[in-house]
């Protein structure tokens, strides 16, 4: 990860239903959809100005660790995320089971 975003916080705002990342006063998110404590993980978007950054994966990364410190399980069905754990399957361990493609990470 990229050494300026270490310190950062990933934050959770239910008002938006996004996950949030702020770098240089640019906002990243991922959008969720929460069921119980199941968080679907629909779209990842990152400001232009912050391209090429490592922000996205960043943000996923501390979005993954919020869940897995919150006990949530995860259905990763934005294409960023799934591709994120496909890469990197030790975080397979807390997407949830009943996800549809499951098998394919």
């Amino acid at each position: 990860m990229n050494e300026e975003l270490v310190p950062l916080q990933v934050e959770k705002n239910p008002a938006t239903s996004r996950f949030e990342l702020v770098v240089d006063g640019y906002t990243a998110f991922i959008d969720y959809k929460q069921e119980d404590d199941v968080i679907k993980l629909i779209h990842t978007e990152v400001p232009e100005e912050l391209a090429g950054r490592g922000v996205a994966a960043a943000l996923v990364e501390k979005t993954l660790n919020y869940l897995e410190e919150n006990k949530n399980s995860l259905f990763p069905y934005c294409p960023y995320v799934f591709a994120y754990i496909k890469k990197h399957p030790d975080w397979k361990r807390i997407v949830n089971p009943n996800f549809p493609k499951y098998d394919e990470l």
